[in-house]
C-alpha cells in the first residue's frame, strides 16, 4: 500500500474505521489487526469503487463487512466474549479506548448488541441519514427508523442495569 493512497484515502476516514472496530473488538490487539485488515482491503478493493456511492460509504461498507467476517472467523474458532446482556464490571475489557468513562461504557453497551444493531448505531451516531445507512448496510431506508429506535431503548436498559 502506498503512502499517498493511505493519506489520502484512508487517514481521512480513519475515525470511521476506528470507530467501527472498537464496537467489534475487545481487546487493544485484536482493535489493532482488525484496523489494519480494514485498511489492507480498502486498498485492494480500491479498483472496484465505481463512484456510484460516496468514498465514505465505501469506506463504511469495507470496515463493517471486515470487522463482521472476522468477528464470524473468532466465533468460530470458539472464542465468545460478552455472553449475556450484563454490563461487565467498569470495563473488564483489556483496553481503555477513550478517556471519557461514559464512552468507554457506551462501546461496551454497543459490543452487547448484534451485528447489524452495532452497524446501525454507529451509523447513527455519526448523524448519517436513514438513506445512507441503508446504502451503506445495502438494505431497505424505511425500516431503520424503527430499528435506530428501539436499539436506542436497548442501549438505555444496558447502561441503566435494567436488562433481565
Amino acid at each position: 500500500m502506498s503512502t499517498d493512497f493511505y493519506q489520502t484515502s484512508i487517514l481521512p476516514f480513519a475515525a470511521i474505521i476506528i470507530k467501527i472496530c472498537r464496537a467489534y473488538t475487545h481487546s487493544q490487539e485484536d482493535f489493532e489487526d482488525y484496523y489494519q485488515e480494514v485498511c489492507l482491503q480498502i486498498w485492494r478493493s480500491k479498483d472496484n469503487f465505481r463512484e456510484q456511492c460516496n468514498w465514505s460509504t465505501w469506506v463504511y461498507r469495507i470496515s463493517l463487512n471486515v470487522c463482521l467476517t472476522l468477528l464470524k472467523k473468532k466465533k468460530n474458532n470458539g472464542k465468545t466474549y460478552f455472553t449475556s446482556d450484563v454490563l461487565p464490571d467498569v470495563l473488564t475489557i483489556e483496553n481503555r479506548a477513550f478517556e471519557d468513562e461514559h464512552l468507554n461504557q457506551l462501546y461496551v453497551a454497543i459490543r452487547l448488541l448484534s451485528e447489524v444493531d452495532r452497524a446501525l448505531i454507529l451509523l447513527y451516531l455519526e448523524e448519517k441519514s436513514y438513506q445512507e445507512m441503508a446504502d451503506i448496510l445495502d438494505t431497505n431506508a424505511n425500516n431503520i427508523a424503527v430499528r435506530v429506535s428501539r436499539i436506542k431503548e436497548r442501549l438505555k436498559k444496558i447502561l441503566h442495569g435494567k436488562i433481565n
